[in-house]
């Protein structure tokens, strides 16, 4: 047989061996989330914990447990946040699925803030906003925080709340 007339089936023999039969599914993917190490703890993000855990047990609820997978993960938004230059929830359903997988987390929310200078000025705005306060009294197991700040000193958080 001529090389000119095997061209084609070689053509579609190269092309099927090129082509992705790949099966992953979204699971196989979020399988594959790296959850980095959590950063040691800043004396802001203890503090706010703390403030958050006073005012729960003040109001009848259970103290909420530290957990390093969702500071974690909090911290990899407050990064994102800085390089953005902006707050945001952007990428939460990611960070929701990678704690469901790396934390056995059942319920996920989070509260973001900008700007504030103190533990005590972010928690009292949280728990002046609706849905931050719903947010800090919800039905959770686990919590965590990131603080940091950006070049110019200004400081972004990102709490995360699970229920396991």
């Amino acid at each position: 047989m001529k090389v000119t007339k095997l061209l084609p089936f070689m053509a579609i023999v190269a092309l099927l061996g090129f082509t992705s039969c790949s099966t992953d599914s979204i699971d196989d993917q979020i399988n594959a989330i790296e959850v980095p190490v959590a950063p040691q703890a800043k004396q802001i993000e203890i503090e706010i914990m703390e403030l958050i855990n006073d005012y729960r047990i003040n109001e009848g609820l259970s103290p909420l447990n530290d957990h390093s997978t969702v500071k974690a993960v909090a911290f990899t938004h407050t990064d994102y946040m800085i390089e953005e230059e902006n707050v945001s929830h952007d990428n939460f359903f990611q960070r929701k699925q990678s704690l469901q997988l790396n934390a056995n987390a059942n319920i996920v929310s989070e509260n973001v803030a900008y700007g504030f200078s103190s533990a005590a000025s972010v928690v009292n705005a949280w728990l002046n906003s609706p849905s931050h306060k719903e947010n800090i009294e919800g039905d959770y197991t686990d919590f965590d925080i990131s603080a940091e700040q950006n070049s110019e000193g200004k400081w972004y958080f990102t709490n995360i709340f699970i229920k396991r």
